[in-house]
Order: structure tokens, then sequence, then C-alpha cells
């Protein structure tokens, strides 16, 4: 967790709403300079900064409509501080909450250093990174839509399908089992959607890998060189990375992946693990998917999981190949190398974190 704890004349917190900003500025004293209720327009914005741009930050927390602030501080030159929501306890513990006392209490915690910082990503990959997890919110609805079919056809005791209905081709006369026709016709509808659903992940897919050849093609090759890491898992990867040098250690980042668990600790005694929600969730699906698809592709990687296995257990051997991944993925973009799959599986190498 990092904080933000650069000095300023004046401090500004922000409770943000889709259509409205409670806007507090206090000075360095802690003294209330402006406490105001606006509309969410940049005009109103900048005019409630007048008389304090001279050396002012503002702050916000981590919610859905903070990229127009961010971006409007950025043009403007003023400093911006976006609060990560999960980490802000004053905010959401205390007795009485409203949009008035938060934005105080925003700008107190920026004044004393206590604000915990969130990434703010700039604007120039945000669009393509938010398209890509559409993309994703799309492929789960058509996996829903193949589950409902499945279940279906087991809620009527019917004969299991011959073939994968994942693939088109083997969609053909499905409905037509069904003897009910509102049951048909709902399968029918599930049909159609997966049909259209399928046209437009593709198409999607098709579009953001010339997006993502244009702003870091380098790495998003670099990335397929990964036994496991297609097209897709690369695009994850880049796009929810953006820059691996926001991190200064390979710690940092298979935490922020949700790869490793931190321990609970005090007075000598260790009470389990935390934070395992603490973290980029579409990162960790893609390190653990990539482990699964890595262990098919790669006779050599099978053979060191079942050590693995044998020493560990099933699940907590693929949570440790899937943390080796993280790890050799960190390197391979800060040294700007290649997969080695000979340095990947050697243990005295990983072990003293030079892979």
């Amino acid at each position: 967790m990092k904080f933000y704890t650069k000095q300023h004349k004046y401090y500004c917190g922000v409770d943000l709403h889709s259509r409205n900003l409670y806007v507090c500025i206090i000075d360095q004293k802690g003294e209330i300079v402006k406490h105001k209720n606006i509309e969410a327009t940049p005009e109103a914005f900048l005019n409630i900064l007048k008389g304090c741009r001279e050396d002012v930050v503002v702050a916000v927390e981590c919610m859905f409509a903070w990229y127009w602030v961010a971006d409007l501080c950025r043009e403007e030159g003023i400093p911006f501080v976006l609060g990560h929501a999960l980490y802000m306890k004053a905010i959401h513990g205390g007795k009485a909450k409203n949009d008035r006392i938060d934005a105080h209490k925003i700008a107190a915690l920026l004044r004393g250093g206590m604000i915990p910082m969130a990434y703010v990503y700039p604007s120039e990959m945000r669009a393509t990174r938010d398209l890509l997890r559409r993309r994703n919110h799309f492929v789960r609805r058509r996996a829903d839509l193949l589950a409902h079919i499945q279940n279906t056809d087991h809620q009527y005791n019917l004969p299991r399908f011959k073939k994968v209905i994942a693939y088109r081709r083997n969609r053909d006369g499905i409905a037509e089992q069904f003897r009910d026709e509102c049951v048909r016709k709902s399968i029918e509808v599930n049909i159609t959607l997966i049909d259209q659903y399928s046209y437009l992940i593709k198409k999607l897919e098709y579009y953001l890998c010339k997006k993502a050849k244009i702003h870091d093609m380098d790495s998003f090759v670099r990335l397929q060189s990964v036994p496991g890491i297609g097209q897709t898992l690369a695009l994850i990867i880049l796009y929810e990375i953006h820059d691996i040098r926001r991190f200064p250690r390979v710690q940092d980042f298979v935490s922020y992946s949700r790869l490793v668990k931190c321990a609970k600790e005090s007075a000598g005694k260790r009470y389990g693990t935390s934070g395992a929600k603490i973290g980029n969730a579409h990162l960790k699906w893609a390190f653990s998917e990539a482990a699964v698809i890595m262990l098919r592709e790669c006779r050599d990687v099978n053979t060191y999981k079942l050590r693995l296995q044998k020493k560990h257990g099933k699940a907590k051997a693929l949570t440790i190949l899937a943390h080796k991944i993280g790890r050799a993925v960190y390197y391979m973009l800060k040294r700007k190398e290649v997969f080695n799959t000979e340095r990947f599986l050697n243990k005295q190498i990983v072990q003293t974190g030079r892979a």
C-alpha cells in the first residue's frame, strides 16, 4: 500500500458522483477554505479551484466516474490522487456518513499523508482496457447460455450431447430434441444469442489485437512466447499491467496479481492470511488460466507440476505454477526477453529471484 505524502498549500477532497461533486478544500493548517456541492462539470470544478490553483492537489475515491476528473487535472497541470476504496476505512467506518463528511475526510487524509493510492490508468490505453473487459463480459454471458442449454438437457433427462456444443457446427438440431414447444423456443433463443455473441467476440478480438500492436507490439508478442498464453491472455495481461515499471519489485507485482497471500501477525503470533481479494482479479484469472493451458502444451512443466502435487496437493500445485508464471512474466517484461523454459524450470534460479 502506498500513501501520498507530498506537501501542498491546499488539499482538495472530492466526494464524486455521476451528476454532482461535493468539494472540500482545506489549507496546511487543516482549516476549511471551501466546502460546497457543485455540478459534475469541468467548468464548475475549475471555478471552485480559483484562488487555490497555485499549489493544490485533488483527491477522489476510486469509483466508476473518476476518469474525467483525472483527465481534466492532467490537462490543467493539477496533481491528482486516486484513493483506493478498499483501504479508505476512515470514509466507510464513520458513525455518520454523508457527502459533506466524506469530502472533508478525503481532504484530511490527503493533508495527513494517509490517503492510500490506487493506480491512475492513463487515458491513452484506458478505453481499450475497458473494451477488453467488456469482451470478457460477453464471453461469460455466452458461457451462461451454453450452460443453460446443458442444464435444460439434464432437466428433461435427455441423452447427453454427442459433441461439444460450444462449436457452432455442433449446435445443429439441438432445439428439435426437446418435445415441449416453449422449451424448444427457449433453446432456439439461446442458440441465436450464442451465435451473435460469438460473432461480436471474434470481431472484438481482431480489433483489440490491432490496438495492442499499436500500443505495445513488443510486449504483446513477447507475452505469447509463454506456453499457455495466447492472444487473449496476452491482451489481458498487457492491458491490466500497462507499464511493468510501476512495480519496483517482483513481490509487488505478484501481490497485485493476487498470486500470494499476506500473513496476519501480531505479537509474534500468526493468525492466518488476508488480502486474498485485494488486487487485480483479471490478472489473477489470466495467470491461473495460463497455468492450466501450459500443462497441456509443455510436457516438462507437467512433470514439474506432478512433483509439486505430491508435496503440496493438486490445488496448491496449480497455485504455485501460476505464481511462477507471474514471476516469469514480470522479468520478461522488465528485461525485454522472451520466455525460456529451461530457466523457468530451474529451481535454483527461481528461488534466488533471478528469473
